[in-house]
């Protein structure tokens, strides 16, 4: 995929949760298909250059959905865009994967031990 700024950790330092939130719920309508309410193929060639990814070849946004394409309908819905955005941001994975580990850690050290 093409080298973009992850700009999503900076975004939701500043905004907070919610905010944050607001604003990816308000970048999936930018791309979806009104009639439809779903991200699909079309509409994201149609709509990336509003968010800046115009530069993106049909192979990259067609991996792009397939990958976000939870349910494998074809389509992105609101939530399947907020998942892959997360999972698209370096920054949220390597937070992700540390706050995993410290709660697999912290759960291991709470198990009982066998005397």
């Amino acid at each position: 995929m093409a080298d973009f700024e992850d700009f999503l950790p900076i975004m939701a330092e500043k905004l907070g949760e919610h905010d944050f939130m607001a604003e990816l719920c308000k970048g999936f309508r930018l791309l979806a298909d009104p009639r439809l309410g779903l991200i699909t193929l079309e509409s994201l060639k149609r709509n990336s250059g509003l968010l800046g990814l115009d530069s993106l070849t049909d192979s990259e946004l067609r991996a792009m959905m397939e990958e976000g394409d939870l349910d494998g309908d074809g389509a992105l819905n609101e939530h399947e865009f907020c998942v892959l955005m997360i999972r698209l941001s370096p920054s949220f994975m390597d937070e992700a994967d540390k706050w995993l580990n410290k709660a697999l850690v912290n759960d291991f050290e709470e198990i009982p031990r066998k005397k």
